[in-house]
């Protein structure tokens, strides 16, 4: 989308692999709508493992108490266990993944101790101190000067301050967001003066560049001869990462992308392409070129 918004000759043909980027939505709007996503996978993911309501309970509870330093030097908080919800929206071995991570989690059914195996593993399963630039700029990759998201300042930290939390429900997960308090020690990489100013000077800026063109897309991929690009997107129906309605704005009628072929799928999460990508890449790549009939 970068490519078709900001260079006179973008490629002949762009493909879109994981979603369409919101570029119409506004970054408070869509953390509300994508939270409602996560909190599904949620449910899918304890109807699946409905033993796991009270082991997460039990895990959370204990964190809360006394939070473990980990190997890395961080600290296991109750709430960068939450965080964990980010590999929901993974591979189709996400969720067995996950369990037996909880699986591991206690020394034993009576002891509150947790194994050094599982500490160990919520090190490597977790990618932001490896990342610190994923923490960083994550959230500011949805301010525009564009659209009416000037400034981000911690969008996904306000929309979850106005959840209702009930004590009998299950603990929910969070998705791919980042939160101000992970530069507050819970990620030995990210916290320190430096980085906890650097990651609030960036929530707080307001003078971003122009993100996206939507008059230059809609140019590149015109279809009265004149566009230079043609493109395909194929859209996750039950993508946790990504809005399904924001992607559809995007490329309805009079939309930057109306001329994309879109693919509308529920076969996949926003893993697709790392699952069969051979399957994606052929498809998209003959609607984009008009030999595969899709949409019909």
């Amino acid at each position: 989308m970068s490519y078709l918004s900001l260079i006179p000759n973008p490629p002949m043909i762009c493909l879109l692999t994981g979603g369409i980027a919101p570029m119409l939505t506004n970054v408070d709007e869509l953390y509300v709508s994508v939270r409602e996503r996560v909190k599904e996978r949620n449910m899918k993911y304890y109807e699946r493992y409905p033993g796991d309501v009270d082991v997460v309970k039990r895990i959370v509870s204990c964190l809360d108490k006394t939070p473990p330093k980990l190997p890395s030097g961080g600290l296991l908080t109750a709430r960068r266990f939450r965080q964990l919800g980010l590999s929901l929206g993974g591979p189709p071995s996400a969720f067995a993944s996950l369990h037996a991570l909880f699986a591991s989690a206690f020394v034993s059914d009576e002891e509150d101790e947790f194994t050094r195996a599982f500490l160990k593993d919520m090190d490597s399963t977790q990618p932001f101190d490896d990342y610190p630039l994923y923490f960083l700029m994550h959230e500011s990759i949805y301010a525009d000067k564009s659209s009416d998201c000037e400034k981000t300042v911690w969008s996904a930290q306000r929309a979850s301050d106005n959840e209702v939390v009930d004590s009998s429900d299950p603990v929910l997960f969070t998705g791919e967001v980042v939160f101000p308090w992970m530069a507050d020690g819970d990620y030995a990489e990210l916290s320190g003066l430096g980085m906890r100013a650097l990651a609030h000077a960036l929530a707080t800026k307001d003078d971003w560049g122009l993100l996206y063109d939507a008059d230059h897309m809609k140019k590149m991929l015109a279809v009265d001869g004149t566009g230079r690009s043609k493109a395909a997107a194929a859209v996750y129906y039950e993508d946790m990462y990504v809005d399904f309605d924001a992607c559809m704005t995007v490329c309805k009628r009079g939309g930057p992308l109306e001329n994309c072929q879109v693919w509308i799928s529920n076969e996949y999460q926003h893993s697709g392409l790392r699952d069969d990508g051979a399957t994606i890449f052929n498809k998209l790549l003959g609607m984009a070129k008009g030999e595969v009939g899709t949409p019909s």
